[in-house]
């Protein structure tokens, strides 16, 4: 990889405070970024799949792809010359609770590379153990590696914010996990992904700064992100340190705004899972909606307060961002300043998430009508169970003219269509009456329209369900599935007419299968 060695350009550690022991022990890490760290060697690296559109964006031919040397530094095996690999400090509240020094348990950071004018960071999750893994080992399994590595591309190709993954591999290692946190501990397969982000900076970062007095470092660390991330702003001043947590507030909640918009519930909101740049982090125990339900979780941890549902996750986004003030808070003592960019955020909810859903059901003009429209939408999605992807997709092809077609085209979407009870039944035939009017107002033909809609609404999502597919196949040596789902996810808006049979409803047997409906943090 002899040219994308040249692209190697570290900040974070050249330009931060380390911490000063070297030794990899679990530990308590003060006025400090990051502690350094070397990836554990594996027994027998073997890669699974690999990004070509990836490689491309950083700098690497496919022919170093397949290199010895590719495989040996992305299973951390083997460390770029010139190159000190890392793992971050930082704290979080997690289920709304202060749980104080968190950092990267099972993350290192190799390097940073810049090309073409574009920041990146290369990190190995599962990579080994870190001075923040706590008691836990700082390894990944097969399972929970492809639900990363897939889901990652997906959402990016979605046109959803998100960290990237350029590669997945095995690591010949076994590795003791406790799926469903029971006490039934199995031996699994290991793995490590190589994810992609210009940062991995959270919101934690700036937190446990914060939560140790230390403003110093947390100085240090805001000029740093704005220098770096957010240059259009200036020169560090308490007006730019205002404008920063704007500017991260609005990309948190766009970010949010397309979470809803495709169906994508994250899991577990936690402060150190939110990125400082905006972009969808962790994939954990996430999950795709099948039926359109606001309080759905896919998170077993979540499972009685459900804090993390699909429905609660723009007031997460506020609540964890009112944690982000308090840590910015010593740098810019105004109380009354970020108290009005939260209440923005409330209002701005109101506003984008009216407009995301205007055009998932093809409204491009505005009616005063219109919000009451889609919350009655809202409310007789809920009333049985109905697939949220198919639904909005399949909505495309109504007519403005034909009125009484809508409950037919629908039809697909239903899980137990023949179980409508008749007030069910009215309210869709009333809501497909005066959808049909309010079209008249606009001035897109049927087809127009249409394709404006199939733009947002993807037809194509990782669900559970086809994940575990993968996972099962992997598990058994084949790995086929998991590039024929990758390459299907890479045009989520396109028909694939070859790929129909990925455009259907949950089926039966997965609704309560582990994997399939709700996942742990291990997942």
């Amino acid at each position: 990889m002899k040219t994308f060695k040249t692209h190697i350009e570290d900040t974070f550690t050249k330009e931060l405070p380390a911490d000063p022991i070297l030794e990899n022990s679990r530990r308590q890490v003060t006025e400090a970024c990051f502690s350094y760290v070397t990836p554990k060697k594996t027994s027998q690296p073997q890669l699974l799949h690999v990004s070509t559109e990836l490689l491309e964006t950083l700098g690497i031919s496919e022919t170093e792809s397949q290199s010895d040397e590719f495989l040996n530094v992305f299973t951390g095996n083997e460390v770029l010359p010139n190159t000190k690999p890392f793992a971050m400090c930082y704290g979080g509240h997690q289920f709304g609770n202060w749980a104080g020094q968190l950092g990267d348990g099972r993350a290192i950071n190799l390097t940073e590379i810049k090309y073409k004018n574009q920041r990146w960071t290369l990190q190995l999750k599962g990579a080994g153990p870190t001075p923040y893994s706590r008691t836990a080992d700082g390894l990944a399994v097969l399972r929970s590696s492809i639900r990363e590595y897939l889901c990652s591309e997906a959402m990016y190709h979605l046109g959803v914010p998100t960290t990237r993954a350029l590669s997945l591999a095995v690591t010949g290692d076994q590795v003791l996990r406790d799926v469903m946190y029971n006490g039934n501990s199995e031996y699994e397969e290991g793995a490590v992904v190589c994810r992609v982000a210009p940062s991995f900076l959270r919101f934690g970062s700036f937190e446990i700064l914060a939560s140790r007095e230390d403003t110093k470092t947390l100085k240090q660390l805001t000029d740093y992100t704005i220098k770096h991330f957010y240059p259009e702003l200036g020169a560090p001043s308490k007006a730019v340190y205002l404008e920063f947590f704007k500017t991260v507030s609005n990309r948190t909640l766009d970010m949010i705004i397309d979470w809803q918009r495709v169906g994508f519930v994250h899991g577990v909101m936690n402060t150190d899972n939110l990125s400082i740049l905006g972009l969808t982090i962790d994939y954990g125990p996430y999950g795709w909606l099948e039926g359109f339900d606001f309080g759905w979780t896919p998170n077993t941890t979540d499972r009685q307060h459900k804090r993390y549902r699909y429905g609660n996750q723009p007031n997460i986004g506020l609540w964890n961002l009112y944690q982000l003030a308090n840590a910015l808070f010593p740098l810019i003592e105004d109380v009354e300043a970020l108290q009005a960019i939260l209440d923005d955020y409330r209002t701005q909810f109101e506003t984008k998430s009216l407009q995301m859903m205007r055009s998932k059901i093809g409204l491009f003009t505005e009616d005063e009508t219109d919000l009451k429209l889609i919350q009655r939408l809202e409310d007789v999605l809920q009333m049985m169970e109905t697939d949220m992807t198919i639904f909005f997709r399949n909505l495309s092809k109504f007519e403005k003219d034909n009125k009484t077609s809508g409950l037919d085209l629908i039809q697909d979407a239903f899980y137990n269509p023949q179980t409508m009870p008749k007030d069910a039944e009215a309210l869709w035939q009333q809501w497909f009456q005066d959808y049909g009017t309010r079209l008249q107002q606009e001035t897109l033909s049927d087809a127009e329209r249409a394709e404006k809609m199939n733009a947002v609404n993807p037809k194509y999502v990782l669900r559970n369900y086809m994940a575990q597919l993968a996972i099962d196949d992997a598990e058994k040596g084949d790995y086929a599935l998991i590039d024929e789902l990758f390459q299907l996810l890479k045009q989520p808006y396109a028909e694939q007419e070859s790929a129909e049979k990925w455009f259907a409803k949950r089926p039966e047997w997965a609704r309560n299968k582990v994997g399939c409906s709700m996942l742990s943090c291990s997942s």
